[in-house]
């Protein structure tokens, strides 16, 4: 294999591709990336049995062939290289040699036969969205998706298709996450997919109007973006019945300003750590909202106007819990319903309801 290509070009791609390679495994392919050169480019993949990214680059191919090279040290190699083109030789002992201007390294691949074969996903449902539209679902989500293996199906968020509009939801048993979407489809689906997954997605996706596909097979999603495809497993199991979690009624709704709160629940956050935990406490009384914490370090108090409620409430809550909602809201201002002090606050758009958020409430105790 003999290939000529531009170092910037390859160093993003073997960046993006590394995020899925297995750092250990007793498989040492799956510790490296696959190389093939043909006439239409490079091939290049990482796959760690559960999650798999893919994508091409224009080369100059003087000799085709497939290699496998050591993830971080091929990644090393190439970012210490001069800018410019890099030419990679590889013989039929898998020996290499990698030159970038006036350096040259010598390494040893493994042969491409010793790579497992990615899945294949056909025959199920295709969706497409804007990447814009994708990654701002992804973004406003990915926070609530629970990071504790205790019930893995939470592990990822649900996609749920149907009747015109993908609806996105993810929850950790603490607070839950829904983005809602129109999509010009037909079709009806309903599917988890992990969120290491959904990450990976949405750092491959820019801030333009281009369309990722997505193709949703009995086992195995594939999300087409640019030049890059992602392959992940799909998550089995019971997921929350979401919809019998979100509060009908509402007794005090407000409208606040996003910004305001976020700065608000960040100074009670200065007197509060992992060893010393206090919940927030916010008081909504008529043209004011109230905070306060007090742990043993020390004590703090903010206030703010807001418009008029219906009636007074005083509710705590985890400040890491509060604050993640609110940055996920990418508004200006939001309606805040609140339906006792046990029930969970109800974050949505000031106008529609194509984002919503809901945070548990901590139980306060009598003087806290």
């Amino acid at each position: 294999m003999i290939i000529t290509c531009n170092r910037a070009e390859l160093q993003a791609a073997v960046l993006n591709i590394s995020r899925a390679v297995a750092p250990k495994s007793p498989i040492p392919a799956l510790e490296g990336i696959l190389f093939k050169a043909t006439a239409d480019g490079i091939f290049l993949c990482g796959y760690d049995l559960s999650l798999g990214i893919t994508t091409r680059l224009p080369a100059t191919v003087s000799e085709e062939g497939e290699v496998i090279f050591g993830a971080k040290l091929f990644g090393d190699i190439v970012r210490s290289l001069p800018d410019g083109d890099v030419t990679i030789r590889v013989n039929e002992k898998y020996n290499a040699e990698i030159t970038g201007g006036e350096s040259t390294f010598h390494i040893v691949g493994i042969a491409a036969s010793e790579y497992p074969d990615l899945p294949s996903v056909s025959g199920g449902t295709n969706i497409g969205l804007p990447q814009t539209t994708l990654k701002s679902m992804i973004r406003q989500t990915l926070f609530a998706v629970s990071t504790s293996d205790a019930k893995p199906i939470h592990t990822g968020a649900r996609f749920v298709v149907e009747q015109g509009i993908v609806r996105l939801v993810a929850v950790d048993g603490c607070r839950l996450a829904m983005r809602t979407e129109p999509v010009n489809t037909a079709e009806s689906a309903d599917f988890v997919v992990p969120g290491k997954t959904l990450g990976e997605v949405m750092k491959l996706m820019d801030e333009d109007d281009g369309a990722v596909e997505i193709g949703v097979g009995r086992r195995h999603i594939i999300f087409s973006v640019g030049t890059y495809s992602v392959i992940s497993r799909l998550l089995e199991g019971e997921f929350l019945d979401y919809q019998k979690a979100i509060p009908s009624g509402v007794r005090t709704e407000v409208t606040v300003p996003t910004r305001r709160f976020i700065e608000a629940v960040e100074r009670m956050s200065l007197v509060v750590n992992d060893r010393l935990k206090s919940p927030i406490r916010c008081q909504f009384d008529d043209g004011c909202v109230r905070f306060s914490c007090e742990t043993s370090i020390g004590t703090a108090k903010d206030r703010f106007a807001i418009g008029p409620i219906k009636e007074p409430l005083e509710i705590g809550f985890n400040n890491r819990y509060l604050l993640d909602a609110f940055r996920a809201a990418e508004t200006d201002e939001v309606r805040v319903q609140l339906n006792g002090p046990l029930s969970p606050i109800k974050i949505l758009p000031s106008e529609g309801e194509h984002f919503l958020f809901l945070v548990l409430p901590v139980r306060l105790r009598s003087g806290e």
